[in-house]
């Protein structure tokens, strides 16, 4: 056998396996590609609604996706995997996004299922740099009226919660 031979026959096989792990998916609607999990990031491409992607990684609410050429980032919520199209089976993903973690196929997006473990919780910390960017979208009470009027939403009262006691928990990451 030519020497050659072997280091390309190891390429084509780890090609091949690397594109097994790979699950399709269907963009929900027009959307971005970006160079890393942050709307921050570089737009690499876009992909339109209706678009087959495939599912390489999950980060939080990102998924790691290739789309024809290109390959990216993509928001959770605009894809819905499996190669059903824009069908969407439901509950089916739901059930099997609770019972199969590690399995990118089975991505839904689902309230709770955000990629966060007990393990991110016990790294997070407090970023002041978020927190400015959050208050710099706030907008005055005046301006959330406007708004409301403008789409046709009427006031509502809500009457305010009481106030929070301190709780007695023995959760294993409060201690931490």
């Amino acid at each position: 056998m030519k020497p050659f031979l072997i280091p390309a026959a190891a390429l084509l096989l780890c090609a091949a396996s690397a594109s097994a792990w790979a699950a399709p998916g269907t963009v929900l609607r027009n959307e971005k590609l970006y160079s890393q999990p942050s709307s921050g990031a570089k737009v690499t491409a876009t992909v339109a609604k209706g678009a087959s992607v495939n599912i390489l990684a999950k980060q939080g609410g990102w998924l790691r996706v290739t789309a024809g050429r290109s390959t990216g980032w993509i928001r959770l919520l605009s894809v819905r995997a499996g190669a059903g199209g824009l069908g969407g089976a439901g509950i089916g993903d739901v059930v099997g996004a609770a019972t199969t973690k590690s399995d990118p196929s089975r991505v839904v997006a689902v309230a709770g299922l955000r990629g966060l473990n007990e393990e991110d919780l016990k790294k997070a910390q407090f970023n002041p740099d978020e927190l400015a960017r959050l208050q710099a979208m706030s907008v005055s009470p005046a301006q959330a009226r406007s708004y409301a009027s403008q789409a046709g939403l009427a006031a509502v009262s809500v009457p305010a919660l009481p106030e929070p006691k301190p709780a007695e928990s023995s959760s294993s990451w409060e201690s931490n």
